[in-house]
């Protein structure tokens, strides 16, 4: 018997209201009764992922996404040494953010609480559904999962795995709800589920995020695509800047921490710009350019168009553009980036401070990678996503994220008049 999204919905919901009272202690349990079964099992994991990989394939994903979709038994390794680091950060629920006593002795407290159901609408990355619980389930919440339909089997295997090992413990199955329907329609169905859903969060590209934004009666937490800048000043350090750049965009072309566009001091273009043409070209990156860096490396280098200073590539393809000094390029940043990450490399303090000061984005770097902007890195174990907007949560988002507060009021008899 098929079951309605509905009674999904509901299903959470009725957790939501147990895991609201569970203890630190019994929540840890259930995280690492779950991070063991995911080792356990992970020969399961990897054959149903290998049905997805290879059907994706088959519509010829380009392979930064691949590797996005793909798992093997190091990374199955690394989902459950995740669950464990969440297990072992301090405990959000219950905490005393500040207590008062006003005039007439009411004794005033504001106290952090779950959210109480977290919908989670994801794209190809399999290890989600196992962030994305673990999270939910440390901060005291239920979860609703609904993967793409690039990793529709690892999901539901992912799924049902951590399932089963709640079986066992106090926090109860129906805390973890994973939609095994490929079906588009029913996530514009979960998206009208606001009497069961406290909060719905996006991960993927920006067609999903817009698309979420735009349709969903549930509120909505912004995570971003992430259309990363590097900014290479005048006096930058540039056997420093080599290597971040290279790493940033080539380690994992595919995440949405990856620098996507090079800004370049006009001042350094004429020297710099073959020089990290050449590395980037050398590790297989497609480079474009506006018509001055093209002038400099027309060999290696194709003209940009207007829409590439605004797209996400998720892929080895980078376009690099001159400026004429550091107020040009935090106007293009600012007009062109997603609020994500940005980065200026300088060796001046006080242009890293202007740059610091009016960037508009989540995370700002002076001198060090995009690829830092991270749950883990960040030292919050692991995340749920990178918010880019202002509201509730910005940044990577952790288990203080999935909560919000509420008062408690202590009197003896107090009226007001």
């Amino acid at each position: 018997m098929t079951t309605t999204i509905e009674e999904i919905c509901q299903r959470a919901k009725v957790a939501s209201v147990q895991m609201a009272k569970l203890s630190a202690e019994q929540k840890n349990l259930a995280l690492q009764q779950m991070a063991n079964a995911l080792e356990a099992n992970f020969e399961k994991i990897l054959t149903a992922n290998q049905i997805d990989v290879t059907a994706a394939k088959t519509k010829n994903l380009k392979a930064s996404l691949l590797d996005r979709l793909s798992l093997d038994q190091k990374k199955i390794q690394t989902m459950a040494k995740e669950l464990r680091e969440v297990c072992n950060l301090s405990e959000p629920i219950g905490t005393i953010l500040s207590s008062w006593t006003r005039p007439n002795g009411l004794i005033i407290s504001q106290i952090r609480v779950p959210l109480g159901v977290v919908g989670v609408i994801y794209e190809s990355r399999p290890n989600v559904t196992s962030d994305a619980a673990g999270i939910c389930i440390k901060a005291g919440n239920a979860v609703i999962l609904r993967g793409g339909t690039d990793a529709l089997q690892s999901n539901i295997v992912i799924g049902k795995i951590l399932q089963e090992a709640l079986a066992n413990t106090s926090v109860p199955t129906d805390a973890i709800q994973v939609i095994n329907s490929p079906e588009h329609k029913v996530v514009e169905e979960l998206m009208s589920m606001r009497q069961y859903i406290d909060v719905l969060i996006p991960r993927g590209g920006a067609d999903l995020i817009k698309t979420v934004i735009e349709k969903s009666k549930i509120p909505v937490i912004e995570t971003g695509t992430g259309n990363c800048h590097i900014y290479i000043d005048e006096d930058a350090d540039l056997e420093m800047a080599t290597p971040i750049i290279i790493t940033a965009k080539i380690q994992r072309p595919g995440v949405c921490n990856s620098v996507e566009k090079l800004l370049i001091h006009k001042k350094i273009a004429q020297t710099y710009i073959p020089k990290i043409v050449t590395e980037l070209y050398k590790n297989g990156v497609e480079i474009r350019g506006d018509q001055k860096t093209c002038q400099i490396a027309p060999e290696k280098v194709k003209e940009a168009t207007e829409q590439d200073w605004h797209t996400e590539y998720l892929d080895l393809i980078i376009s690099i553009k001159i400026v004429e000094n550091l107020t040009e390029a935090i106007t293009h940043i600012n007009k062109y980036g997603t609020k994500h990450s940005e980065v200026i490399i300088t060796k001046d303090f006080t242009k890293a401070k202007q740059f610091l000061q009016e960037i508009d984005a989540a995370a700002v770097y002076w001198n060090a990678s995009t690829r830092f902007t991270d749950g883990n890195q960040f030292g919050l174990g692991a995340e749920i996503g990178i918010s880019t907007q202002k509201l509730h949560a910005r940044g990577p988002m952790s288990i203080q994220n999935l909560t919000t507060t509420k008062y408690t009021i202590l009197g003896n008899g107090q009226n007001r008049n």
